[in-house]
């Protein structure tokens, strides 16, 4: 009996009368089980109590999803403002780290708009906020309306890297995208190929530089309605075959350690 590999996702937290929630968003959760065909398991913001390394041993792959928090600027040199706000400290401890557990064990990763920021943080890079008030930028932030497909519709280009890893999923040197963000890549991080850019020069799209697996960042939203964006489904369908080969790697070895023991 075939079973589907699980795919965590970590929560946001949020306070509400005196208690602590965990939330995650449906569009994320749609996403994976519809067009990558795995299982999505919403994992607590508490990585610490439940350990690192014993949770990544039941997954074949993490997704960080976008969120209404930013990542705390101290966590890539910066000051804090209310500029930075609102912040997620819960979040940030556990994500953090499991990114950099991820990339060093070669678990497949999809890094979404405050995953896209988390990942480059990891790296080493850092983080500029407010960026419709520079020079020459666009308003990366959502178009201003109640209605989703307007704020998630359509923004912008992006110009897609030759010979990278988008590249080779989508097929395409350029597509279009929707935006719904005010932070973005500052600096690089060091570990990290661009995959695109927009218009105005901001990092869209970033690849682990020498990964074991899919190790990916949009800045973009690809989850939101994704079984309809020809785009969606390949990063997406890319992500599950991911892991998929993770999944089939580990029962491999498992096999073998029963075999030999």
């Amino acid at each position: 009996m075939s079973t589907l590999p699980l795919v965590g996702l970590p929560a946001d937290t949020y306070e509400n009368h005196g208690f602590l929630f965990h939330s995650l968003g449906d569009k994320y959760v749609s996403a994976l089980a519809e067009v990558s065909k795995v299982l999505p398991v919403m994992i607590p913001s508490m990585v610490d109590p439940l350990g690192i390394d014993d949770l990544l041993n039941h997954f074949d792959g993490i997704l960080m999803t976008g969120a209404v928090s930013n990542v705390h600027p101290p966590h890539y040199g910066e000051t804090p403002s209310t500029d930075h706000e609102p912040y997620d400290h819960n979040r940030d401890n556990t994500t953090l780290k499991l990114i950099r557990a991820c990339v060093d064990r070669g678990i497949p990763l999809f890094c979404i708009c405050r995953g896209f920021q988390e990942l480059n943080v990891v790296m080493g890079g850092s983080l500029e906020t407010e960026l419709q008030r520079g020079n020459g930028r666009l308003d990366h932030r959502a178009a201003p309306s109640d209605d989703t497909d307007k704020r998630y519709g359509p923004s912008h280009k992006v110009a897609i890297s030759k010979g990278g890893m988008l590249e080779r999923i989508i097929g395409k040197s350029e597509t279009q995208v929707n935006s719904i963000h005010r932070q973005g890549v500052k600096t690089l991080g060091s570990g990290l190929n661009v995959e695109a850019t927009a218009p105005d020069g901001i990092i869209e799209a970033v690849s682990v530089k020498g990964a074991k697996a899919f190790a990916f960042g949009t800045q973009w939203h690809p989850e939101y309605k994704a079984a309809g964006n020809p785009d969606s489904v390949k990063l997406f369908t890319a992500f599950g075959d991911a892991v998929r080969a993770h999944a089939r790697q580990r029962s491999e070895v498992f096999v073998g350690a029963r075999r030999s023991a």
